[in-house]
């Protein structure tokens, strides 16, 4: 069977590539991005709540994913209330899920 021809990415989408997947990289990050997927909507304290961090890491890592797009904010008064940007940040974690969820056997050869 012939493999399907993709182009190389260009060498700045590679970088893009690879700083989306550093911002991801970070388990604190993911778990914040885990908690708005249950959640949906939530404040920074039921986000440092819910993953088990201080309101003062939550806040860092939600500016940093923020400034990258990954999550949107909307401010209430004082509160601020963070949710995901767009589908394309779930379709990224059910991915990678899937993933590493294969066993060796269904992984093609390497």
């Amino acid at each position: 069977m012939a493999a399907i021809q993709r182009a190389l990415p260009s060498e700045e989408c590679v970088q893009n590539l690879a700083h989306v997947f550093g911002l991801l990289a970070d388990p604190g990050r993911l778990r914040l991005i885990s908690a708005l997927l249950e959640g949906g909507e939530m404040c920074v304290c039921d986000l440092a709540a819910a993953t088990g961090q201080s309101m003062s890491a939550a806040s860092h890592a939600l500016r940093l994913l923020r400034a990258d797009r990954v999550v949107k904010v909307r401010r209430a008064g004082r509160m601020a209330y963070y949710r995901l940007a767009d589908s394309h940040v779930r379709m990224l974690f059910d991915l990678a899920i899937t993933h590493i969820g294969h066993e060796d056997g269904e992984r093609g050869d390497d």
